[in-house]
């Protein structure tokens, strides 16, 4: 009997997979009719606190809950990383996951919203984190665990399960029950033999099996290597909610999942922007191809990785520019501007650069520009007295090592 980690090293030998935030992972379950929570995405503690008071007024619009404008709100940081609910924020010390009341919803929000979180599974100095998921916190009765991922060994998926869900699996493994599955789905012996192990009754156990065919599906045509749902609940009613959901993509397949793989791509369109993804972490700004590669070579050169290309041509302004910088700030830990000015004088980009900075309140991330061409000294001068906490150069060889230094700092 493998254990959880070693059955996760099968699926990731050699491989960089897509590996998709808890909000997009819910959505896709809701997609293949798994029951989710149903959630919503903020990035202010302003759009926190309305979603929490909305969810209880939506609850008092139902019989015998005369008081449940107070009925609590779970609030989710949305990171690349496991172990949030026992990570610590750097701004107050308390958990990347909490369940709070209208009159709670918005201090909490600002002591998650743009500060670093820190769990057994990020760097050091914690992950920033930009946006929040927050659902009506469910009455759990009990938590299982349950996944989908590829056994490369056996060549077939592997079906794990558990009565042992949530934090305590990874210290509980023995407790996981594992079954080989053909390619074809989950066969009645297999549903059988989950009954007995687990003890689910008859409709327990219809709605269990019902799941298991939807992830299965999910699994094969999304071309998965993971996907796990922990926990997955059993409320007092009865019913099977997954409250959190973990699910890794097949890189290989790209070309079958566009929608999954562009998503950054998609938004990245509309604004007039050339958007390409890498797995770095300093986050890339430019204009023009042949910059953009030459950037990347000469941050590989220094020692770092970027984390993309993203072309805004010859649309540097203030809207393109902040659409650049808000699909980058939650995804790296720097982000270097390399502008050439040419018809776009240095000065307008210059400006840009500051009025977007102002829209963000700032960077939260180090950044460093390097603007070259038509009115460079005016737009430099011009950046360095805005008050922003930014780095200038003229010299692209000396912008690369500096972004690098401050991201490896």
């Amino acid at each position: 009997m493998q254990s959880i980690r070693s059955i996760r090293s099968i699926s990731k030998t050699g491989i960089r997979h897509l590996s998709l935030l808890e909000h997009r992972s819910h959505r896709l379950l809701k997609d293949y009719s798994i029951p989710t929570p149903h959630g919503f995405v903020v990035s202010t503690p302003e759009e926190a606190e309305y979603v929490v008071t909305k969810i209880g007024m939506t609850l008092c619009s139902t019989p015998c809950q005369a008081n449940c404008v107070d009925a609590p709100s779970v609030l989710k940081s949305q990171i690349q990383a496991g172990g949030r609910g026992k990570g610590r924020f750097d701004s107050d010390g308390k958990s990347g996951i909490r369940i709070v009341g209208p009159e709670e919803a918005y201090k909490n929000a600002a002591n998650m919203l743009d500060h670093r979180l820190t769990t057994k599974q990020t760097p050091a100095d914690g992950l920033l984190v930009q946006k929040l998921y927050i659902y009506r916190a469910v009455d759990v009765q009990h938590e299982f665990y349950l996944a989908l991922t590829l056994d490369r060994e056996r060549g077939s998926p592997l079906l794990l399960i558990s009565a042992e869900g949530g934090v305590n699996i990874e210290s509980n493994t023995e407790s996981l029950h594992a079954f080989a599955l053909p390619l074809s789905g989950i066969p009645a012996r297999v549903v059988e033999a989950i009954q007995e192990k687990m003890g689910f009754t008859r409709p327990e156990m219809d709605r269990i099996a019902h799941l298991l065919r939807q992830m299965f599906r999910l699994f094969r045509e999304k071309d998965a290597l993971l996907l796990e749902l922990n926990p997955l609940v059993r409320t007092p009613d009865g019913e099977f909610i997954v409250l959190d959901a973990k699910c890794e993509i097949d890189p290989s397949a790209q070309f079958r999942q566009q929608d999954l793989f562009h998503a950054d791509a998609a938004a990245a369109e509309p604004a007039g922007l050339s958007y390409i993804k890498l797995d770095g972490n300093i986050g890339n700004i430019v204009n023009g191809a042949g910059l953009a590669m030459a950037t990347n070579d000469l941050i590989s050169l220094f020692g770092g990785k970027s984390a993309n290309f993203l072309d805004i041509g010859g649309k540097a302004t203030e809207e393109t520019l902040l659409t650049a910088f808000r699909m980058l700030e939650s995804g790296v830990d720097g982000i270097l501007i390399n502008i050439f000015g040419g018809i776009v004088r240095c000065d307008m980009i210059a400006q840009a650069i500051v009025s977007a900075a102002e829209k963000m309140d700032g960077f939260k991330v180090p950044v460093v520009v390097r603007l070259q061409g038509t009115n460079c000294e005016e737009a430099l001068k011009l950046i360095e007295s805005s008050g922003l906490e930014v780095h200038t150069e003229t010299d692209l060889e000396e912008a690369a090592k500096k972004i690098v230094q401050l991201v490896n700092k």
